[in-house]
């Protein structure tokens, strides 16, 4: 398995269908992100099983994700035919309804190659997930195997601590959300932060 992180995320272009339902075949990641953060996660395959609770619960947190200038992106083998058809599927019957963010067809399997999530025996990609900062730099990495969730409100907490050291310079210890204390990058300050902290970590 690659590591990605500190590097450029790779690009692509390949046919998706729109959070408004439209099919393009045109759909370039670095265009759509342009100065916003980016949040691309895979995932195995269509009309299945994690894959459903995953793709809701960023869906419904796509105004969270907004708000710090994330945008968010699904890509998965199937075909864009096949996302249609599964966002026009009510979630009671197994579907997704309309999901708030584009889901791309990754048909030739080169995006998942890419980002080395790509089961080759299977020919399904594993959970990956790829925080991507204003630069295109990936800057968190993560990659369950199949049987395994993702924790949406831990994506949204990756992206709080990527913003506060941006704007801080400061680092993000154990468990660190937003609102709390950074810490220093030196010989002081972890001692600091580790004296009042160390019992609660």
């Amino acid at each position: 398995m690659g590591v990605l992180v500190g590097k450029q995320a790779p690009d692509f272009t390949a046919a998706a269908v729109m959070a408004d339902g439209d099919i393009v075949e045109d759909f370039n990641l670095k265009s759509y992100l342009k100065d916003s953060y980016g949040l691309v996660f895979f995932y195995p395959l269509d009309f299945t099983f994690v894959c459903p609770s995953e793709i809701l619960a960023y869906s419904n947190r796509v105004p969270q994700f907004e708000e710090k200038n994330v945008k968010v992106v699904a890509v998965s083998v199937d075909s864009q035919f096949s996302h249609f058809a599964w966002r026009n599927t009510e979630p009671k019957d197994g579907g997704l309804g309309p999901v708030k963010f584009p889901m791309v067809a990754d048909i030739t399997k080169q995006i998942a190659r890419d980002y080395d999530v790509l089961i080759e025996n299977d020919g399904v990609a594993l959970r990956g997930t790829f925080l991507i900062d204003r630069d295109g730099v990936v800057r968190h990495q993560l990659v369950n195997d199949l049987p395994l969730g993702r924790n949406a409100d831990e994506a949204l907490r990756m992206v709080d601590a990527l913003q506060f050291h941006e704007e801080n310079g400061e680092v993000c210890p154990a468990g660190w959300q937003k609102g709390e204390e950074g810490m220093v990058a030196d010989q002081k300050g972890v001692a600091e932060y580790l004296g009042s902290h160390s019992e609660k970590l």
